[in-house]
Order: C-alpha cells, then structure tokens, then sequence
C-alpha cells in the first residue's frame, strides 16, 4: 500500500468509555472523598476543579444541574454526585465506579476510626488538629454559594429567591423540602408562562 494512502487509525476520544477512562475517574472520586471534610457540600469546590476544569469530563452548566438534581434526590449527596457524573460521562459503569470511588476512603475511615477510636478519642492533639479544620470547613461549604450564584447567573430581580429560602429555613424553621417543592413548581409556572408566544 502506498504511503499516501495509509490513514491513521483514529484515537479514541476523550469521552470514549474505557478502561483507562474508567480507572481515571474512579481515582478522581477516591481523591475527592480523601481530601473532603465537613461533608458531601464541601467536597463540591474540589469535585468541580477536578470534573469541570481538570477533565472535562462536563461543562459548568452541566455540573450545575446535577448538582441541583443531587440535592433533591434522596441519599447521600456526595454518592448522588458522583453517581450521575460518572452515568453522564461514561455510562453506567461510570455511575457505579463513580459511587464506589467516592464511598471508599469514608469507609476506610470509618474502620480505622472503629478500630482506634478509644485510643485516641481524648487525645489533644487529635482535638487541637479538629479545631484548626473547623474553619476550612466552613470555607469550602460557602465556596459553592458563590460558585453556584455565578453560574445561576443571579440578578438583583432573582436575589430573593435564595435569600427568601435561607430566612424560611434559619428563621421560621419551614423544612427544606418545601422549599424545594416550592422552588420546582415556582420554576415550572414561571417557565410556562414566559413560554408562551
């Protein structure tokens, strides 16, 4: 065959499910549950650099709506992330390797800490390293807030909506769910209506 005529054969994309591509998302979400305290919401900015910004495995206004979705569905929210990030990009596999992933290091974690707990559970040391975390933590839950007003593109006539849900909640003690049935069905209504020609 003439040298002019041999075509390469085409790599495979970088959204082709794979085994490389699997492993390399599995590693990803064992990274994000290793190096996340304070719960699934502050492991979001660190699940966004890495999916969104690393990989590309997803645009931000994807991230953005599964991060919604997540936070609706009923579970652990850092497992609902990872399962549909991981479904979105490379199938169902990918949602099982995403979860499985993400779960591991808390469940590591939480044998050590059965195994050791009476042996360091009045150490001072091990309360002096908690306290130092305490204020990274709350950092990384409100980096999210801004991160997500940004991508919701927020303007002064929708600023009352998410102030409006944080005094419901705060203040008056109205349970999370409705605020979220209520935000779905305002959305829906409000959707039909400037639909309309």
């Amino acid at each position: 065959m003439d040298a002019t005529q041999q075509t390469e054969t085409p790599t495979a994309p970088a959204s082709a499910t794979g085994r490389g591509n699997l492993l390399s998302l599995f590693l990803t979400f064992v990274k994000v549950g290793a190096f996340t305290l304070g719960g699934g919401y502050a492991m979001v900015p660190i699940m966004e650099r890495e999916v969104v910004d690393k990989h590309e495995w997803l645009s931000r206004e994807d991230f953005l709506n599964i991060l919604a979705v997540s936070q609706a569905m009923p579970g652990l929210f850092a497992m609902n992330m990872a399962s549909h990030i991981g479904h979105k990009r490379f199938g169902t596999w990918g949602g099982i390797v995403g979860t499985m992933g993400v779960a591991l290091p808390s469940i590591l974690a939480i044998l050590l800490i059965a195994m050791f707990f009476q042996q360091f559970k009045d150490n001072i040391y091990v309360e002096k390293i908690f306290r130092g975390i305490r204020p990274a933590v709350v950092a990384l839950i409100a980096a999210p807030v801004f991160t997500m007003a940004r991508a919701a593109k927020l303007t002064l006539h929708t600023l009352w909506i998410p102030v409006a849900a944080c005094l419901l909640i705060w203040a008056f003690g109205v349970s999370p769910i409705w605020i979220i049935l209520a935000a779905g069905v305002g959305g829906f209504v409000y959707g039909k209506i400037t639909d309309r020609p």
